[in-house]
């Protein structure tokens, strides 16, 4: 594992742009380091940040920062440094940012939210997707008790994977599996989709690229390019955008590290 200013200087894949949300710094289920190792092999020239990068829900409950959510903090100040333009587009949980759009902080841009041009001319709306979810939007106290379910899953996964680990099982995601399980009561996530992919439309975009439902994915069911980066508490998902202008998702959850495909299901709204 090489060191971070060797890694940026030759990353083992370097493209065009990438697309990552979701880390939920400050809470116990982020899985920033995993995420620093991504890093350390993986560049662009562009980088946006789709929400719910810092959790400001966990830390107002319980102050929790290790030293790998500021070492991600530093990376991404220390590539605006040296050029990389870096977009931060705020979710829900790190809302406290929503004040500051239009300014820049350490070199990175904070935006409500954005239109990416893909090297092939096509057009796509990037935004965390939070205000189209009915229940953060309506029922707030809601979201946080699903909240509270959802950490008390990631702990759940935590132990059962520490198990796998020590027989040499690959990972596995518990809560993901439970999503699968009860996908009739979250068919809302379809909803969601539809919902984004008509914004899209509005915008007089070709997709639209967003986060906060912890699953990637990238379909055009809605006729429409939609795509979801994933997240870092569980999934471990990046967007990756190519010279050539198509996508792909990058998935950094085994230590043999791999592109995995990615199965359309069900997922949390964060």
């Amino acid at each position: 594992m090489g060191s971070d200013s060797l890694s940026e200087e030759s990353p083992e894949r370097r493209f065009r742009t990438l697309f990552i949300s979701d880390v939920h710094l400050g809470a116990r289920g982020s899985q920033a380091d995993r995420l620093l190792d991504f890093l350390r092999s993986h560049d662009a020239d562009t980088i946006y940040l789709v929400g719910d990068i810092v959790d400001g829900w966990a830390l107002k409950s319980n102050w929790y920062w290790p030293q790998t959510h500021n070492d991600f903090v530093q990376k991404m100040l220390r590539k605006a440094r040296k050029g990389a333009k870096v977009i931060y587009v705020p979710g829900n949980h790190d809302e406290f940012l929503r004040k500051y759009y239009g300014t820049h902080f350490g070199g990175i841009d904070v935006v409500e939210n954005t239109v990416h041009t893909g090297a092939d001319g096509k057009r796509y709306l990037v935004i965390h997707g939070d205000i189209f979810d009915l229940v953060v939007q309506n029922a707030r106290w809601l979201a946080h008790l699903g909240d509270k379910a959802y950490d008390f899953a990631i702990q759940m996964n935590r132990f059962v994977n520490f198990f796998r680990k020590m027989f040499g099982v690959p990972y596995w995601s518990l809560s993901q599996w439970a999503k699968l399980k009860v996908k009739k009561a979250v068919n809302y996530i379809g909803a969601f989709e539809a919902t984004l992919a008509g914004e899209a439309r509005r915008h007089g975009c070709d997709g639209v690229i967003c986060g906060h439902i912890h699953y990637a994915t990238i379909h055009d069911e809605h006729g429409i390019r939609y795509m979801n980066c994933g997240d870092w508490v569980e999934s471990c998902t990046a967007l990756a955008e190519h010279d050539d202008g198509h996508f792909e998702i990058i998935t950094w959850t085994d230590p043999v590290r791999r592109i995995a495909p990615v199965p359309r299901v069900t997922a949390r709204a964060a």
